[in-house]
C-alpha cells in the first residue's frame, strides 16, 4: 500500500469483514506497527467505521526500564491525540518468566499466551468483539521462514491468519498483515508520529531476529527481491490447504473419542487405525490445543510416535510436558500427569 492508500486498506478490511461500528482493543506494544495502527483506527472511530476503542498495552518485565519507558508512551497516546474519555488505555505489567517455568513453555511461547489471555479479558470487560494486532508482511514473512526452518508442517506454513477466534465471542483480527514495514514507517513519518524502539529486536542472539535482521535482507537481495511477497502467498496457500485437513481432522476426533476416565482421554483405535498419518497428526494436535498443553517442545517425530503407540509398535511412551500415551486392548489412552 502507498501512504495515501494505507488507511483506506484498513478501512477495506473492517468492511469487508463486517466489522463495522464493532468495539474493539487495539494491542499497542509502543512499536511502530501497533502506533501506526491504533492512530489510523482513531481516525476510522471519527467517521464510524469504528466502533469503542480500548488502548490494550502489556509490559512483560523483560528490559527493566525500556519496558517501563514503553509503558509510559503508550499511556501518553490519548492524550498526544487529545482523546482522554474516547480513548481509555489499559495496561499491566506481568511475570512471563514465572509463567513460563509453570507452564513449561519457553519464554517467547508464554509471553504470546499470557498476551493474548489479558487482552481477551480486557476486551471482555469492555464489551468488544475483537483484538486488534499490529503485525504486518514483513511480520508473516519472519513467522514462515521461522517455522519452516524448524521443520513445521502444513499447519505452521499457513503463518498468522488475519482473523480468527481468540475466544469464544473474541476474535483476534490483524489489518496490517499485508502491508509492508516500509509504508507503516512513511505513514507514521508523514504525521509526525513518534514511537518506541525495542532494542531487544536486535539481538542477534535470538533466531527471529537473525531471520529478521540477516536471512530474509540476504534473500531479498540475492536471490527475490519481492522473498516477503512470496513468503506471504505460501502462507495464504497453506492456510487454504490446511484448512481442509483440520475439517477432516475433526471429523475423525469426534468420531473416534470416548467419553473421558477422570483426567484420562480414550480414544477407539480402530476408527483410527486406518486413518493417514498426517490426519492422525492434526487430529492429535487438536486435543492439545484444546486441552490447553504446551506444544512448544511437540516437535514432528513427537507427533509421528503417536502413531506408533497406535499401531501397536510400542506399549507406551512419555511426550513432553508429562503427557503419557498407552495402547490397552482397544483403546488409546492420554493423560497428562502431575509432578510428583
Amino acid at each position: 500500500m502507498k501512504i495515501m492508500s494505507l488507511v483506506d486498506g484498513v478501512r477495506d478490511f473492517w468492511l469487508q469483514h463486517g466489522l463495522r461500528g464493532s468495539a474493539g482493543v487495539i494491542a499497542v506494544s509502543g512499536g511502530p506497527d501497533s502506533v501506526a495502527l491504533a492512530r489510523i483506527l482513531c481516525g476510522l472511530q471519527d467517521e464510524g467505521v469504528v466502533g469503542m476503542l480500548t488502548l490494550g498495552h502489556i509490559n512483560h518485565q523483560l528490559r527493566a526500564s525500556d519496558s517501563a519507558a514503553d509503558e509510559a508512551f503508550v499511556r501518553s497516546l490519548p492524550e498526544q491525540w487529545q482523546r482522554h474519555e474516547r480513548l481509555p488505555c489499559q495496561s499491566v505489567r506481568l511475570d512471563v518468566r514465572a509463567r513460563a517455568d509453570a507452564t513449561g513453555d519457553n519464554l517467547e511461547q508464554a509471553a504470546r499466551h499470557a498476551r493474548y489471555d489479558w487482552l481477551a479479558e480486557v476486551a471482555r470487560t469492555a464489551g468488544a468483539l475483537w483484538v486488534a494486532t499490529g503485525h504486518t508482511a514483513a511480520d508473516q514473512a519472519e513467522t514462515v521462514l521461522h517455522r519452516l526452518l524448524r521443520g513445521s508442517g502444513l499447519r505452521g506454513l499457513g503463518g498468522m491468519p488475519p482473523r480468527r477466534q481468540l475466544v469464544p465471542g473474541i476474535e483476534l483480527v490483524r489489518p496490517l498483515l499485508t502491508v509492508g514495514r516500509a509504508e507503516v514507517l512513511a505513514y507514521l513519518h508523514e504525521h509526525g508520529q513518534t514511537f518506541c524502539e525495542d532494542r531487544s529486536n536486535l539481538d542477534l542472539r535470538f533466531t527471529r531476529n537473525r531471520i529478521r535482521h540477516e536471512l530474509l535482507p540476504l534473500l531479498s537481495q540475492v536471490y527475490n527481491p519481492a522473498i516477503v511477497d512470496a513468503l506471504c502467498r505460501l502462507a495464504e496457500q497453506a492456510r487454504a490447504d490446511y484448512a481442509s485437513v483440520e475439517q477432516d481432522a475433526a471429523q475423525l476426533l469426534a468420531a473416534s473419542e470416548q467419553p473421558r476416565a477422570g483426567n484420562v482421554l480414550v480414544f477407539e483405535c480402530e476408527r483410527l487405525e486406518s486413518a493417514p498419518r498426517n490426519l492422525l497428526r492434526e487430529m492429535f494436535r487438536l486435543v492439545w490445543l484444546r486441552e490447553g498443553w504446551a506444544t512448544a517442545r511437540m516437535g514432528f517425530d513427537h507427533w509421528d510416535r503417536l502413531a506408533e503407540v497406535l499401531a501397536g509398535r510400542v506399549a507406551v511412551i512419555e511426550l513432553p510436558g508429562r503427557i503419557r500415551v498407552e495402547r490397552t486392548r482397544r483403546v488409546l489412552r492420554l493423560e497428562k500427569r502431575t509432578p510428583v
